[in-house]
């Protein structure tokens, strides 16, 4: 059927990757995000070695102070002849000697470190096969790069970076830092502005839908985060049609390769008692209805079908009649086919209420998300403040009935570097692997992305320098690491990595692992036996992924349109009682830092990326038309005290 003209082209480019943004990026079209902006050149350099960033400065100090004046032996020998006091003052040149001979000790001790840090940089690059991790446990493991990558990623050579300069002074502030305190900010976020806002999307004030008018079924395409959205949507759309919800089915994806469905991954009997005071909920149509074909009866309705964003009114004028007439509708894909704005109040509650209460992980994954979490916080037993909603009974102390600790618990941070090869080969940008690189994304392009592939054949597209000053470009892992640094993590700071199939492997991640050597991921924290269960399936993996980051101290995300970060961000939100901070780049404003890398020092460079930083930490209501999942300080799903 067709109730509307096609999605636009940018859409079916973004049909098969891993993560949409909800807001800013799934909703625009790709051509009209990327054209007509001013020209900004870039300049890449092809650093040999870090080291000589550093090098001739500290040489330099080193050479000014050798050239402290030797005592001669005249000198000495007219100093016999003096009175004791005078030879007693002739003495302090050797006493300077030995302060200018322990300061050059402690610069060359200094100029040491830096150059074995800058060194693992480097060297790490050359690595082959795994990605080497160094872990909270004793453990050995290793992180397995995606086949996909073996064959087309840049994971068998070192990689060039631009910013070798900025490492090495990263790398020295870090080192002189070691014993320092972290700012006082970077564990907190506005905690009486964002306390004043409490979940309630859990209050009903409406009668229970009796759902007479038809059955929906949904088909859900993409990975855990779309297909998140889209049982939520779906839920709403059942109530607005007074229609009943078939448990809603996944579709198997060619980029996730990933054949679990609802109940591999959420509660169902949870999922339906709990909205029954809100829709019926059936896990199969009736006998007499499984017969039908629904596509020959014009029931079944595809992306195509439903313009994005669609509002309620849409789903009135053409989706009730086909109820009506067949009892029976069929959405397949439903990625984000239903408005943030505007929605009746009662509806987007509903909304909020499917995201943050109703879906719940079956125990398998919640008890390894909770030993993921344990072991992230060095097996301290005292609770988080989400431990209960993520891990539910799991989230208990492992000794019944021991209270929790009132102690300040191990604190980790949790990282999402979304740098995977289907966000790198879908930004269009460039990343320093000329022109091999360039092939390697084209060709990824072409068996994944086919629908951009043409776009571009027929539309002029910005120049990937001038996508980059816009903040278009995912940030890279050089990138982040200098972020985090600027930001003041030390290199103590356990991360937590979410996924671990990052473009270029090993030699990409060097800087980070180097700089922040306790960084880990959960194939690394659980044993093989223990992630077994779940080694085949990526939306199960990602589940874990979001337990870790949701319940982590500080969660830290590179690109802010990715559905993944903002579905984390709006749980820790919805839950976080404002104590749960969230690290939100503004991509755009840390592009014009980072184009300045040849000439910038640290310390304005820190200065610029912590308030850059700091002005997206601000607390706010959310704004009209953004989603409800990822910003739900509203009074459709929170309550607000002031």
């Amino acid at each position: 059927m067709s109730l509307s003209g096609p999605s636009d082209v940018a859409t079916l480019g973004r049909g098969n990757i891993s993560s949409e943004n909800d807001d800013d990026y799934q909703g625009k079209d790709l051509g009209s995000r990327v054209s007509g902006r001013n020209s900004i050149s870039s300049t890449r350099i092809s650093s040999s070695s870090p080291r000589g960033s550093c090098t001739s400065s500290t040489l330099s100090q080193l050479s000014i102070l050798s050239l402290s004046p030797a005592v001669s032996n005249g000198y000495l020998s007219s100093a016999l002849f003096e009175p004791k006091k005078t030879r007693k003052s002739k003495r302090k040149p050797w006493s300077r000697k030995r302060m200018v001979v322990g300061l050059a000790v402690l610069l060359g001790f200094l100029f040491l470190m830096n150059s074995w840090m800058l060194s693992r940089i480097q060297e790490a690059g050359g690595a082959r096969g795994y990605i080497k991790v160094k872990f909270l446990k004793a453990n050995s493991s290793t992180v397995f790069i995606r086949e996909e990558l073996q064959k087309l990623g840049r994971w068998k050579k070192p990689q060039k970076t631009i910013y070798a300069r900025l490492l090495a002074k990263a790398a020295h502030a870090m080192a002189e830092g070691e014993s320092k305190p972290e700012p006082k900010d970077l564990w907190v976020e506005p905690y009486i502005s964002a306390s004043s806002w409490t979940p309630c999307a859990n209050a009903r004030d409406w009668e229970p839908s009796e759902g007479k008018t038809g059955y929906i079924m949904v088909t859900a395409n993409g990975g855990i985060n779309q297909q998140r959205v889209a049982v939520c949507n779906a839920v709403a759309v059942a109530r607005l049609l007074n229609a009943t919800l078939v448990l809603p089915k996944f579709m198997y994806s060619s980029v996730w390769r990933d054949a679990s469905q609802f109940g591999d991954i959420y509660q169902e009997d949870h999922f339906i008692n709990y909205l029954k005071p809100d829709i019926p909920i059936v896990k199969e149509l009736p006998k007499e209805l499984q017969s039908l074909d629904l596509e020959a009866i014009g029931s079944v309705v595809s992306d195509v079908d439903v313009v994005k964003e669609a509002k309620p009114s849409f789903y009135l004028k053409y989706i009730l009649p086909i109820l009506h007439l067949n009892r029976v509708v069929h959405f397949v894909g439903f990625g984000n086919r239903l408005a943030s704005d505007p929605i009746p109040y009662q509806l987007q509650r509903l909304r909020c209420r499917c995201n943050f209460h109703a879906l719940r992980f079956v125990p398998k994954l919640q008890e390894a998300g909770a030993l993921l979490i344990q072991r992230m916080r060095q097996n301290d037993t005292g609770l988080g403040h989400l431990d209960n909603y993520l891990v539910g009974p799991f989230a208990q102390s492992q000794e019944k009935g021991q209270r929790v600790r009132a102690t300040k618990m191990s604190r980790y941070l949790a990282l999402h570097l979304r740098f995977e090869i289907d966000m790198v080969a879908h930004s269009l940008c460039e990343f320093g692997g000329g022109e091999e690189e360039m092939r390697e994304l084209e060709a990824y392009r072409n068996v994944h992305f086919p629908a951009l592939v043409e776009l571009k054949k027929a539309k002029k597209f910005s120049s990937p320098a001038v996508l980059r000053s816009e903040g278009l470009c995912p940030l890279t892992p050089e990138e982040t690491v200098l972020m985090l640094a600027a930001l003041g993590f030390n290199r103590r700071t356990h991360i937590y990595l979410a996924g671990a199939h990052i473009y270029g492997g090993n030699s990409r991640l060097a800087s980070l692992t180097t700089l922040f050597p306790n960084l880990v991921t959960k194939e690394s924290l659980l044993s093989s036996t223990e992630i077994e269960p779940f080694a085949n399936f990526s939306s199960q993996l990602a589940a874990l992924d979001f337990i870790v980051c949701t319940a982590a101290d500080a969660f830290a995300m590179t690109d802010s349109g990715s559905q993944f970060s903002s579905l984390i961000a709006g749980y820790r939100i919805y839950y976080g009682g404002g104590k749960m901070p969230t690290i939100r780049p503004n991509k755009r404003r840390l592009a014009d830092i980072f184009l300045k890398n040849n000439t910038i020092e640290w310390k304005i460079f820190e200065t610029r990326v912590r308030k850059a930083v700091r002005q997206n930490k601000r607390v706010f209501s959310r704004p009209v038309g953004r989603s409800v999942y990822r910003y739900p300080r509203c009074r459709d799903c929170m309550c607000s005290s002031d």
